[in-house]
């Protein structure tokens, strides 16, 4: 039997995997099989709006874009293969984690759907943060909830079901209101040894609920935890005809947890045992590091999250990377045009990126913001990027573009260094991302960034996407007492290829110089959001 005819053979017979995940500028489905390998793709690209001071998704994009994505993953299977999709061994949503989408009794959304970006929080975050002793990040799904509270929206006493993204289009394929541990991590602080929301905190928020009068009981309104492997329901009529309006996609097909982007990024790298750490390098920018002891005590800029098993996780979270690079990489695509030159996209980032690399290793004196939004790690509720230089600094393209790219790893800097004063070890730090796509380009600043080797492995171009089907894989696996870091090491990343750099002492030394200006700086990012 060929390798194609055995493929073809397990798309007809069901032995392949589907994960779909929701990304902030892309919605991605990705078929595997039982190797692991990608059969075919299909993706949808979208962009958030910024709607009454909220940046928002309409629920309408958010099922078209999954549908127009099924559609050309099946159309690829039809191409390539001959075979008509039908069925899948299991399917996994992920998405971006955090935001705020509350429903009633009847399922009707309560108000426009409140995306992670949002910085809107402030008050809910501080008060819980200090109630509970524990960190609540102003993107957390209890922020939102507590900062409606406290604003007295109406709309807070019909809420009978508050979920994530994954957590809302797992319920409308399954009808079970269900989220992957590591996502529900990221609506409210979850116990690692219980694998459920923490106890005394619920009943402390509870005690707010009471006191403001509300009939709803917060652990009514949150959807059940489940760790990966865990059987989390299976694809109803209503939800195969949703997922795939043609028709052909049966019923009845098992579906894993579903799960955060950032959980879906630890399994795409391998990276959910302790020792362990992964940088996502997209819109936003996170690193995740898997904790071998608790930290001395809670930090505002510490999210304290959990692996899709359940156990602890470090995370710094920013929530601008790449969305400024992309600004000015289509400023110079512009005068390239304008000047009559044809190029494809994918050229123009390569040869802008690979400029970075030409510029001096502290980007000439040449100093950016990113912040296209808020930034919580730098205590900015607003964004304004800004583009600085003295006069006497070397503005050339090498050094401009070197210094977006720093810029983007900046803030993640400043959270990481105060994991580093907790003397949170690391053995490896996986790279992943549309940051890092750009051969060897992004791991050396990200390496510069950081002072350690950044390795990036040859699948982590798939993502999350693909980390999603292969919890999809592994939930038939548990079955069998099988661990989610077992079957990665063993059945996943055996023979993985990778490249691992570690920048010069030069590049390190020139990071740490853009640093030091980046910090004195933050004044004049401030006094930008104030008066522009």
């Amino acid at each position: 039997m060929t390798p194609q005819t055995r493929r073809a053979d397990e798309i007809r017979t069901g032995k392949t995997y589907l994960g779909i995940e929701f990304g902030s500028t892309r919605i991605k489905a990705v078929l595997i099989d039982a190797a692991h390998n990608v059969l075919a793709s299909g993706s949808h690209n979208w962009e958030n709006q910024l709607e009454h001071g909220f940046w928002t998704y309409a629920l309408e994009d958010v099922l078209l874009g999954m549908q127009d994505a099924y559609a050309k993953l099946a159309a690829a299977v039809q191409e390539n293969y001959g075979e008509t999709l039908t069925r899948t061994g299991a399917i996994g949503i992920s998405a971006m984690m955090h935001g705020y989408l509350a429903f009633n009794s009847s399922g009707t959304l309560l108000t426009p759907f409140r995306t992670w970006r949002n910085t809107t929080t402030g008050a809910a975050s501080e008060a819980l943060s200090k109630r509970f002793g524990f960190n609540i990040p102003q993107r957390w799904s209890i922020a939102h909830l507590y900062q409606a509270m406290l604003n007295r929206e109406a709309h807070v006493c019909s809420i009978s079901f508050l979920t994530t993204l994954s957590g809302y289009l797992h319920w409308r394929l399954t009808g079970e209101r269900v989220i992957g541990v590591g996502d529900g991590s990221g609506m409210f602080p979850v116990d690692s040894v219980s694998l459920n929301y923490d106890a005394a905190m619920a009943a402390s928020f509870q005690e707010l609920v009471t006191e403001q009068g509300y009939g709803w009981k917060l652990t009514d309104i949150l959807p059940r935890i489940l760790p990966a492997g865990a059987p989390a329901g299976q694809l109803t009529a209503d939800g195969a005809a949703l997922l795939d309006p043609s028709g052909k996609l049966q019923a009845g097909i098992p579906l894993c947890p579903p799960e955060g982007d950032a959980g879906t990024g630890m399994v795409a790298t391998n990276s959910v045992r302790q020792r362990t750490g992964n940088v996502s390098a997209g819109t936003s920018v996170f690193a995740m590091l898997v904790l071998e002891h608790p930290l001395s005590r809670s930090y505002p800029q510490i999210d304290l999250v959990t692996t899709p098993a359940g156990d602890p996780v470090a995370m710094v979270h920013c929530n601008n990377c790449t969305s400024d690079i992309d600004a000015w990489i289509r400023l110079f695509g512009e005068a390239a045009s304008a000047l009559g030159a044809q190029y494809d996209e994918r050229t123009l980032y390569r040869t802008l990126y690979q400029k970075a690399l030409e510029g001096e290793p502290d980007c000439g004196g040449l100093l950016a913001f990113n912040y296209l939004s808020g930034e919580p790690v730098t205590g900015l509720d607003e964004g304004r990027p800004l583009f600085l230089r003295k006069p006497s600094a070397s503005f050339t393209l090498a050094n401009t573009m070197r210094a977006h790219l720093t810029s983007a790893c900046a803030s993640l800097r400043i959270g990481m260094d105060i994991l580093l004063a907790e003397q949170v070890e690391l053995d490896v730090m996986m790279g992943h991302g549309g940051f890092f796509k750009a051969e060897k380009i992004g791991q050396t600043i990200m390496s510069a960034a950081l002072g350690t080797p950044v390795t990036v492995m040859e699948t982590a171009g798939e993502g999350g996407p693909w980390g999603m089907a292969v919890l999809a894989a592994f939930q038939q696996r548990h079955a069998s007492g099988q661990s989610l870091d077992q079957y990665l090491s063993e059945c996943v990343f055996g023979a993985a290829k990778s490249v691992t750099i570690l920048a010069t002492e030069e590049e390190t030394a020139g990071f740490q110089s853009f640093m030091e200006q980046y910090k004195k700086c933050l004044a004049v990012e401030r006094t930008a959001v104030q008066t522009l």
